[in-house]
């Protein structure tokens, strides 16, 4: 995880906002969060009694100004130094100071660990100001979430909410996520529903952790209902649809994987090679070939898909399955080409045969034999066809009879010769 950098303003030191914290991405801080209605102060619990506000005493707080001056004067370690010269024997001043040093440390990522010891030592008891305490307790969880201290973190944004007896959703949002990032999977549900609940307008982080949670699991079913509240709720966002699209697959739904993929298609959403394919795979699947075919072919054009042997047979393949026989074996030659492998030259020679090109299908098929084929019969076989619909008798008994010779296709061959007879007698022609 990125950790952040980050410096406090003077009142977040004086009024101790704990929220100045950079939340890790996942969780970052949101406007949309919903207010707790009591503003009786920082504890709303059920009869809470405010307490005696305490004040820092005359010794220590007239350092304490000025390191307030210094650090409003972008002196941090002077600050600093004149904090840590402090010596009181007052637990409220202690603590106070503890704190005010710990923020200032906290704006510094690298001084995290002496940060959190300053602030965990202010915070071990209840002696700070309730407003205080509470923003400390909510500092020391983000800086343990922020440190990948995880289980810390889920501790004390606990402590956090029990003190206070407040909740928003931001903070059910760093839970879950410190949840997702410990593995303890099943834990993120809870904290990222009721963050959902408490978000006034709809956030998509308390989603995706849901979502991963149960992607991770193999929760199949929830993860598509998540991903299609997804796509519904931020329906501007191209990632969703793409990823209902294979979430759709994975289940096996691919009339909906198809539907929306075309959707993400057609809105220009799709823009990377394996999203492509996997909609010219969705057309295959739902017995669309022609338009799988079709969508290989635009993008291979545009440079949008690799140009290898592998995307000329897909190409070719489906061709064949829309029956454009002529078009697959055209691009079976572009994959012979490539490959020189004899079963692409035999495919192409076998297609262009059914498309009625005799001499291109002769052609194929002798480039296959001449490059070691295995299927020779059916080859010869092939070459017998295409010389006879040519009307040249000769060549397509001599193939006929090298046919025959396979066993494979010594009926079939057996059955042509008499019609390959008689067809040269009409014409005249001694075979």
């Amino acid at each position: 995880m990125m950790k952040h950098s980050f410096k406090m303003s003077a009142l977040a030191l004086v009024m101790g906002i704990a929220s100045t914290v950079s939340a890790p991405l996942m969780a970052q801080e949101s406007n949309q969060a919903k207010q707790s209605k009591p503003s009786s102060g920082p504890v709303v619990c059920p009869g809470y009694e405010k307490g005696k506000t305490k004040l820092v005493g005359e010794r220590a707080g007239k350092k304490v100004q000025k390191a307030f001056e210094a650090y409003n004067e972008d002196k941090v370690q002077e600050a600093l130094d004149i904090l840590y010269d402090i010596e009181t024997s007052d637990d409220f001043d202690k603590a106070y100071v503890g704190r005010f040093i710990g923020n200032l440390l906290a704006a510094d990522e690298n001084k995290s660990d002496e940060a959190l010891r300053y602030l965990t030592d202010a915070v071990k008891d209840k002696i700070l100001n309730d407003s205080e305490h509470a923003n400390t307790l909510k500092l020391v969880a983000n800086l343990n979430l922020r440190e990948e201290n995880y289980k810390e973190a889920i501790n004390w944004y606990q402590e956090w909410m029990d003190f206070t007896c407040k909740e928003d959703p931001d903070t059910y949002v760093r839970m879950a996520q410190a949840y997702f990032e410990t593995k303890e999977l099943d834990k993120v549900i809870e904290p990222a529903n009721r963050a959902i609940e408490l978000y006034e307008k709809p956030n998509k982080n308390p989603y995706v952790l849901k979502l991963q949670s149960y992607y991770q699991r193999k929760m199949y079913p929830e993860t598509v209902e998540i991903a299609e509240t997804l796509v519904n709720t931020f329906p501007e966002n191209p990632n969703w649809w793409t990823q209902l699209g294979v979430f759709y697959m994975l289940v096996e739904n691919y009339d909906d994987a198809l539907s929306t993929m075309e959707i993400a298609y057609n809105a220009g959403y799709l823009d990377k090679e394996a999203q492509f394919k996997n909609l010219s795979q969705l057309y295959s699947t739902n017995g669309i070939p022609y338009k799988a075919a079709k969508v290989l072919e635009k993008h291979l054009e545009k440079g949008d898909i690799k140009k290898d042997v592998s995307i000329m047979r897909n190409i070719a393949n489906s061709f064949h399955q829309a029956k454009n026989y002529d078009i697959a074996a055209n691009y079976y030659g572009k994959a012979a080409q490539i490959s020189s492998d004899p079963d692409d030259f035999q495919k192409q020679g076998t297609l262009l045969l059914v498309a009625e090109d005799y001499k291109g299908a002769v052609k194929a098929l002798n480039n296959a034999l001449d490059r070691g084929a295995d299927e020779e019969g059916k080859i010869y076989f092939s070459l017998m066809e295409a010389y006879f619909y040519q009307e040249n008798f000769k060549q397509a008994w001599k193939y006929n009879q090298m046919a025959k010779k396979e066993s494979s296709m010594r009926r079939n061959a057996v059955a042509w010769e008499p019609y390959i007879k008689e067809k040269a007698k009409n014409r005249g022609i001694d075979i």
